[in-house]
């Protein structure tokens, strides 16, 4: 295990974790994040509307769609970050095993962990020549294969190749269209990995990886539609006219070629010559692409003494449509969905020699990211299409986000008697983030006209003054320091009782959203997690039987969530906003039960209770 940031076996660590071994990841064909969701107890991962996965461990995350957002569950792989969600898309393949910590790990893994981290360590590369790979054949057409070669390039230079890829047809069906398919899935990624021992006492590990994927984003089931607000009527004859989606896990709807009313010619009370309109694709499509550089050197300074020097870049660029509405009409489409990130993180530490009864670890860490979001989002068949609106229908924004975030943190242990650990560490982490956000329209999108700006391309979106034209502008610096104490008790060699008391941070973020008002832009601010856990790891009848329990409970502060703001003027109902809970609790209990009757043969069993309730609401949902 690294949980500690060093090599330890896992029955050692007193924390709650769950660990896969690579060999039990091929044997459960496990390659996507939906997978390992499937078997971690308490996490789950689901899909959002603009392809940005969300993860969520023991209650604990961010139910954010927007491109640039730090989730609540850390993802890294061999140690270096992958700091926004989508990063992390296609990394559980030639792994030597997955390691799940929960509870906040906000001293050694940093900020934005209050729900826990997730650490892929890849398979290393062999100092002698392997070989190996598979491939399968599932439903809706499904061919998946890996393979990887791996060996030595030169003394003391080893290297390891490895790729993996899919493709399948559609799964989904449209409601009003049978015959459409949505879901085909086209992705391949690689990952290279060079280790070199300079000296005996200087190491260097490179990792290049990267993956490009074409897969279809997921639509939305259609199964009620708000007919209140101020276009009620016209709400109401949309619900009259939509098909909704029946009780089946394939039955969804999405839109197609339809005649967008922004390419046709307008009459002066902005309505379109009848005829001239064109046809626009909106099926949903996405091209997706993304690349890591990553370096790790150990040097042996003496005094058994390590410094470890983890330097990465991420690059991502994404192009695509997605359907929000799970309909065919359009009513809540991105037609056009397209953004980057450019990442960089720079870790240093030091650590002792990990056998003596003092272990501790000091380091510092420097993240500077770019984050841009650009989305139109399309609804002339949405009730605010209509004359009191000037027909609006086309609304596109502009969302970038330059972050930056600092960190110094220590941590240490003490075997204070034989079978006694006392352990102590902290991180103080400061951040900031600038965000541009531009608000403005297309062509025949006409929310110029309603908001009076002098063309479609000027920012539309009032400012606190009630003023439009110039782009939102806002900073948002925070600060902060997480925590965590404990005690472990060896009761044997193979039985551990553990307590421990944390605080970790997640940094607040800005929207990606077509607000009317800069009030619906304000930033979500840092949320807290403070965590009271103990549990117990033990193995018995010569190993036979594995058992590790724990129960826990949160102390949630300022709890990020997307909610809805009325606007002012109330023209277009409730729209889209991020918010904070003030306070919020969890608490629970989770086992794992594992038991080898005979070799070759391992039974798994795991039970997650969780309960959870909002103390204090905001007043802006």
């Amino acid at each position: 295990m690294t949980a500690n940031k060093r090599e330890q076996n896992l029955n050692d660590v007193g924390l709650s974790i769950t660990a896969i071994s690579g060999d039990a990841l091929a044997q459960r064909k496990v390659s996507s994040l939906e997978d390992i969701a499937s078997i971690i107890p308490g996490l789950s991962y689901s899909a959002s509307t603009t392809n940005t996965p969300i993860y969520t461990l023991r209650g604990v995350g961010f139910n954010e769609s927007s491109l640039g957002v730090y989730p609540a569950v850390s993802v890294y792989i061999d140690q270096a970050p992958l700091p926004f969600p989508v990063l992390a898309s296609h990394s559980a393949y030639d792994l030597e095993r997955i390691e799940v910590l929960k509870g906040p790990q906000g001293t050694l893994f940093g900020q934005n962990s209050t729900g826990g981290a997730i650490n892929y360590i890849a398979a290393k590369p062999t100092s002698s020549f392997e070989a190996g790979g598979d491939i399968s054949y599932g439903r809706f057409n499904a061919i998946e294969g890996n393979a990887f070669i791996s060996g030595p390039l030169a003394t003391n230079v080893r290297a390891r190749l490895a790729v993996t890829g899919a493709n399948s047809d559609g799964w989904q069906y449209s409601v009003t269209r049978p015959s459409d398919r949505n879901g085909a899935t086209s992705y391949v990624a690689g990952r290279l990995l060079i280790d070199a021992d300079l000296s005996e006492g200087v190491k260097l590990s490179f990792n290049i990886n990267g993956w490009v994927d074409k897969s279809e984003p997921q639509a939305q089931q259609l199964i009620g539609i708000r007919t209140g607000g101020p276009q009620g009527a016209t709400a109401v004859k949309l619900a009259a006219t939509s098909v909704f989606a029946p009780d089946k896990a394939r039955a969804a709807d999405w839109s197609s070629f339809l005649t967008d009313p922004a390419t046709g010619v307008q009459n002066p009370d902005g309505t379109f010559v009848p005829g001239t309109a064109k046809s626009t694709d909106f099926t949903p499509r996405a091209d997706r692409k993304f690349y890591q550089l990553a370096m790790r050197a150990d040097v042996e300074l003496g005094a058994d003494i390590t410094l470890t020097s983890l330097t990465s870049y991420s690059d991502y660029d994404q192009t695509q449509t997605t359907d929000g509405d799970g309909n065919a009409a359009v009513t809540f489409d991105l037609q056009k969905n397209d953004g980057y990130i450019r990442s960089f993180s720079q870790e240093f530490r030091l650590a002792n020699d990990p056998r003596g009864a003092f272990r501790w670890v000091l380091g510092a860490n420097y993240e500077d990211s770019t984050t841009f979001e650009d989305q139109l989002l399309r609804y002339f068949d949405n009730s605010n299409y209509n004359p009191a609106t000037a027909y609006i229908n086309g609304s596109e924004v502009n969302n970038k986000q330059k972050i930056r975030n600092y960190a110094i943190f220590a941590s240490g242990e003490y075997d204070i008697a034989e079978k006694l650990t006392l352990k102590l560490a902290t991180r103080y982490t400061n951040s900031r983030i600038a965000d541009e956000n531009c608000g403005f329209t297309i062509p025949g999108g006409n929310v110029d006209k309603l908001f009076g700006t002098p063309t479609p391309t000027a920012c539309y979106t009032f400012d606190a003054a009630f003023r439009n034209g110039p782009p939102i502008l806002q900073t948002l610096k925070e600060d902060n320091v997480s925590w965590r104490a404990g005690i472990d008790y060896k009761m044997t060699d193979s039985s551990l009782l553990y307590a421990n008391v944390s605080r970790g941070y997640k940094a607040g973020s800005f929207p990606s959203l077509a607000a009317a008002t800069s009030k619906a832009l304000k930033p979500v601010t840092q949320e807290s997690v403070t965590a009271y856990e103990a549990g117990i790891k033990t193995e018995f009848l010569d190993r036979v039987i594995g058992l590790n329990a724990a129960a826990f409970y949160y102390d949630y502060r300022d709890k990020q969530i997307r909610g809805k703001i009325i606007d002012n003027p109330n023209i277009f109902g409730a729209l889209d906003t991020l918010a904070n809970i003030p306070k919020s609790t969890i608490y629970g209990f989770e086992a794992d039960l594992t038991i080898r009757p005979t070799r070759g043969l391992t039974i798994n069993g795991a039970l997650t209770y969780l309960k959870s309730e909002i103390k204090t609401s905001c007043s802006t949902v």
